[in-house]
């Protein structure tokens, strides 16, 4: 889920609370199946019995095996993301962006040690000339110049996808790094095809090009195509530009048949407006109001040049959109509900505070703020407080403590503690979660301390 410029989805933990079987949950064992299969492909290949040979052919058969699993991964990671919308309402945005990072990094760790046996088995053959070895068989050997370029390009992607380097970079430069590893893939396939020893029998040959064909259409479908015919079909331009608070802008965006995207309040689109130069970098901005039949609306707090754009967005210009993702909807198991929101967090929460169904009294609103100008649509949630019956506490100020998710000075006692008195009946509600990732796991752990079960956490962080 996405929350203004800089927000991205991470985690969800309410998975359990699918209640169920939809056609989607085949997908793990699917998943787990293909791995199986490549492993299989392996032994049948002979790769097990190498391995107790001689050391060279163990080296030469353990480096096949990671090469070919690594193949695998970086297939099921680019299917996972491929925008599939079954899929994406089965699971939701944030927790197939979860375990399509984990699959990044072992296919990637997989890669590498493909990469590192293969350069140890050729050198232990030509141990007079190293770098000569190494030469043919990152160079010169076919088709491997364009695998060296394919694994150069990942690795760029794995390294400005760690935390830290993610920090400093901005999120539209990541997000262009980040599709390189397209590239990165394509660039390793000829080499996977031509010099693969598991493509050389035809039922083998099957089983991969399924595979390779299967995550291009996919990803062609559902990533260019889908939204390609969405942003012609809605037709979607900005009605209007609202100042919400220093800083943040509401836009608001009508369209045609919007009611068809089907999209509901907590989730996100990506947006690029046609405005000029930079419009082809695409932004992640969640609906900040319950989407109508010709209109949505999202809310911007601009964090770098390129969106600070978005302030002077004139009425008429055209959008084009992804979407809708994320899992941040009202999936509720019946009694109350509790929001907890911090600063731009509040974003998708108040979409949720005004479509979600709940009797006056049953839902508690509590909005966590640093200072009173921060304070966005503020007016909007009495309003809606008033008319649906929530109760609404605005906590402003600065975090008391580190590890404390409350303001300085506005309660006395443990953060659980202060938490059962905001929200009475928390331990039997359904608690909706947004803000910043240290903030936000705070808030998790003493809503766990105040008797929440797992499975009624519905969390989202944001922090690109």
């Amino acid at each position: 889920m996405v929350v203004g410029d800089v927000a991205v989805s991470r985690r969800h933990r309410a998975r359990a609370d699918r209640i169920g079987f939809s056609w989607a949950d085949i997908l793990g064992p699917i998943g787990i199946g293909t791995v199986v299969a490549v492993v299989c492909l392996w032994v049948m290949d002979q790769g097990l019995a190498s391995v107790y040979t001689t050391w060279d052919r163990t080296v030469d058969s353990a480096g096949l095996l990671t090469g070919l699993l690594a193949s695998d991964l970086m297939i099921l990671q680019v299917v996972l993301l491929a925008r599939i919308p079954l899929v994406e309402r089965a699971w939701g945005h944030d927790l197939l962006a979860r375990k399509h990072k984990t699959l990044g990094y072992w296919s990637f760790y997989l890669m590498v040690a493909h990469f590192v046996l293969f350069a140890i088995g050729r050198i232990r053959r030509q141990p007079s000339a190293p770098f000569t070895a190494l030469y043919h068989v990152f160079i010169t050997d076919p088709w491997m110049l364009f695998a060296t370029i394919g694994t150069l390009l990942l690795i760029m992607v794995v390294i400005t996808s760690i935390r830290i380097a993610r920090r400093r970079l901005r999120y539209e430069s990541w997000h262009l790094l980040h599709l390189y590893s397209y590239l990165g893939i394509a660039f390793s396939f000829p080499h996977t095809i031509g010099d693969g020893a598991d493509f050389h029998q035809e039922w083998a040959r099957v089983f991969w090009w399924t595979l390779y064909i299967f995550a291009f259409a996919v990803t062609l479908v559902y990533r260019l195509l889908l939204p390609a015919w969405r942003s012609y079909y809605h037709r979607l331009e900005v009605a209007f530009v609202r100042q919400e608070s220093a800083g943040i802008v509401s836009v608001t965006l009508r369209g045609h048949r919007l009611d068809r995207l089907n999209a509901k309040s907590g989730q996100f689109f990506i947006w690029r407006f046609l405005d000029g130069p930079g419009w082809s970098r695409g932004h992640p901005y969640a609906l900040s109001a319950a989407p109508q039949g010709d209109q949505l609306r999202i809310t911007i707090k601009p964090e770098s040049a390129d969106t600070a754009r978005t302030v002077y967005l004139k009425p008429g210009t055209r959008a084009l959109i992804e979407g809708p993702y994320g899992g941040l909807t009202a999936r509720r198991r019946g009694g109350r509900m509790v929001l907890i929101a911090a600063g731009i967090g509040i974003t998708p929460l108040r979409a949720l505070v005004e479509d979600t169904s709940y009797a006056p009294g049953e839902a508690t609103l509590i909005y966590r703020y640093s200072r009173p100008e921060h304070a966005v649509f503020a007016e909007e949630l009495r309003r809606l407080a008033a008319d649906r019956g929530v109760a609404l506490h605005f906590l402003a100020g600065p975090r008391r403590q580190p590890g404390s998710w409350l303001p300085y000075g506005s309660w006395q006692g443990d953060d659980s503690e202060v938490l059962r008195q905001l929200a009475p009946d928390i331990a039997h509600s359904d608690v909706y979660l947004c803000g910043p990732p240290a903030w936000l796991h705070s808030v998790e752990d003493s809503a766990r301390r105040a008797g929440v079960r797992r499975e009624r956490v519905h969390m989202e962080e944001f922090s690109w």
